[in-house]
């Protein structure tokens, strides 16, 4: 198998893991990029973005591999962001 076989196949593991774990239940992307593998979406917490950079790191493990995770965490609005109704 050559390079970019392998690095097509461990992305393909990495991905199957991360749908396993339910670490990026809001969207992520595993693609290569040329010889780097390459992460990039949305977590939707602290705790998910340091399991998914593990799993990453554990099925990636000897290849280049470059991750942008961005964390959205849900929270209430805050002063000035709520809709009045008026009925």
């Amino acid at each position: 198998m050559n390079t970019d076989g392998i690095l097509e196949y461990r992305i393909g593991h990495l991905r199957d893991r991360l749908a396993r774990e339910d670490a990026a239940e809001l969207g992520l992307l595993v693609e290569a990029h040329g010889t780097r593998a390459v992460l990039r979406g949305r977590v939707a917490d602290e705790e998910a973005r340091r399991a998914v950079l593990h799993a990453a790191g554990e099925e990636l493990a000897g290849l280049d591999w470059y991750a942008d995770l961005t964390v959205c965490q849900a929270r209430p609005p805050g002063p000035g962001e709520t809709e009045e109704v008026v009925t």
